[in-house]
Parts: C-alpha cells; structure tokens; sequence
C-alpha cells in the first residue's frame, strides 16, 4: 500500500508574523520555516500506518520554490521513503495545489493521500476537499482517528454535534486534525538517512498544470493591538464601565 503525504513549507509557528512596511506581503526575510503542523501530523500517521504494516512506501510531495526541500527532507528524516517537489515561483492558490496533487495523484496511483486540514498561513481548509472532487475519490476531513483495513478507511471526525465515523473504500482523500496524533521528532540518524533519500523535482509544466493565479492580493495588514485592561474597585464600577464604555449591557 502506498501513502501520498503532501507537505507545506510555512513560516514556523513559533515566529511572529511581520508585514512588509508597503503591505503587499508577510515579511519572510530572516524568518525560520518549517513543515505546517498539521502537514506535520499526515507524516506521522503515514509513518504509524507503515509500522503497523499497513503500508510500504510513503511519497512526500511539495509544492514551491526550491527551498522547499528542506520540508521535504523533514518528512524522509521522519520516515517518509521518497520525496516529489513540483518547482514554481508563483503564489500557489488552493485550486491551483489541487490541481498540481491531483496530477500527482494520477501518476503514483496510492491507495492513500494525507494531507493536513489547513495550513497556518492561510488557513484556507480547501485542498482536501478540492483534490478530492478533482480525482473523484471519497474523502474524510478532520480526522481525529483514522484505521486502515480489508481495503477501506474508517475517519473519526469531530463535528458540532460530537463524533462522526466514515467508512472510505481506498484509494481516499484524509484530511488530519490536530488530535489525531502527536508528531515525533527525527533522530540525528535519521536525518542523516535523508540526506541519501530519492527526491524528484518536477515542475507544472510536467504535470500540465497552468499554475498563473487569477488572484491578486490588495492588502496585508497586521491585527489591531489589543488595548491594555484595567482594574475596576467594586461589581458597581465594573457593571457602569460595561454600561457607559463597553456598552455591552
């Protein structure tokens, strides 16, 4: 059985965010980048299917410039087998990576492909469900659990009223929430071994894919400030500040 876990390259979770002093973008100069955390947790559950036995190879696809085969390095030191980066400079849309994994998809033919429900950049929660319309495969967005056997996939999500579980016969689209696992770390070993791991570049022209955006962003802008609080002496100046200034009662 063969697994597809494609993989972001985003600015890390634990950097503040910058905006470019003309506001046409976030500041990426000097800034670190790492896998998404949730492209970080189908790496992992692709990892865990495969130590079960599940499965047999696992292919780590990126989408981007050049540098975003450090992210997939990432992936093969945490066991993925192989790696794919499909090159491009241009700002990719999520129809757009839908379109690129999907043609992907049609030429490594796996029985399975995890990706992670967003990415913390841009939060779109798209390409899961877009890659899965595209191949005309069954999906399961926001695992919380996820169990393969005798040829089909069960998903645990969450949803408003509780859990829900589908059945997906395989190949299927899984998209990972954040419990579904928690991401190990790679070994210096491991990381070693990566280095020597198979890695494809490809590029959209390859795959037929048209990757010009048909979006253009206007504007970036940091989130307002929040004010400071303040201390009120009594429950009647608490209850005349909600009144006269926050004017929420």
């Amino acid at each position: 059985m063969k697994i597809l876990v494609a993989v972001k390259r985003v600015i890390d979770y634990n950097v503040k965010v910058r905006v470019k002093a003309d506001h046409s973008d976030v500041d990426l100069t000097n800034v670190k980048m790492a896998i998404n955390p949730f492209c970080e947790i189908a790496v992992e559950e692709a990892v865990r299917l495969k130590e079960k036995g599940v499965a047999t190879e696992i292919v780590a696809v990126s989408l981007g410039t050049k540098e975003c085969q450090e992210q997939i390095r990432t992936a093969l030191a945490l066991g993925a087998d192989r790696g794919i980066l499909v090159e491009t400079d241009e700002k990719l849309g999520s129809l757009t990576v839908a379109k690129l994994l999907k043609a992907i998809v049609d030429e490594e033919k796996p029985d399975l492909v995890i990706l992670g429900k967003q990415a913390i950049d841009s939060d779109n929660n798209q390409t899961g469900q877009m890659l899965a319309a595209l191949a005309g495969l069954p999906q399961g967005t926001f695992a919380s659990e996820l169990t393969v056997e005798d040829g089909k996939a069960s998903v645990t999500r969450e949803v408003d009223g509780g859990l829900q579980t589908v059945s997906l016969s395989l190949p299927a689209i899984v998209t990972t929430d954040l419990r579904l696992n928690e991401p190990r770390y790679a070994s210096l070993p491991n990381i070693m071994k990566a280095k020597r791991k198979p890695l494809v570049t490809k590029n959209p022209a390859d795959l037929g894919v048209e990757v010009a955006s048909s979006l253009t962003t206007l504007k970036v802008v940091p989130p307002a400030e929040r004010s400071a609080g303040i201390k009120v002496g009594s429950v009647d100046e608490l209850i005349e500040k909600l009144k006269t200034e926050a004017k929420v009662i």
